[in-house]
């Protein structure tokens, strides 16, 4: 595990390391919990890693239709 310890400037700001900046990328999340703050990188998903996690049956014409009449029919 890498550790920095860094001065927050009179804007707020924190400087990253480049190094982990090329690794992690330029856009981070802050949390704030009780008794400290995290910094996570904020990251486009994978798509390719939720394909395939539903199967379905059969891709019907009109699928669209066919839910909102299945929503109303639970409905009534």
């Amino acid at each position: 595990m890498n550790m920095k310890v860094k001065r927050i400037d009179g804007q707020g700001r924190i400087v990253i390391p480049k190094k982990w900046r090329g690794k992690w990328g330029d856009e981070v999340i802050l949390i704030e919990l009780e008794d400290r703050i995290e910094i996570l990188p904020k990251r486009k998903p994978k798509l390719s890693e939720f394909f395939d996690i539903i199967e379905v049956d059969e891709v019907k014409e009109d699928v669209e239709k066919e839910l909102c009449n299945e929503i109303i029919y639970e409905c009534e």
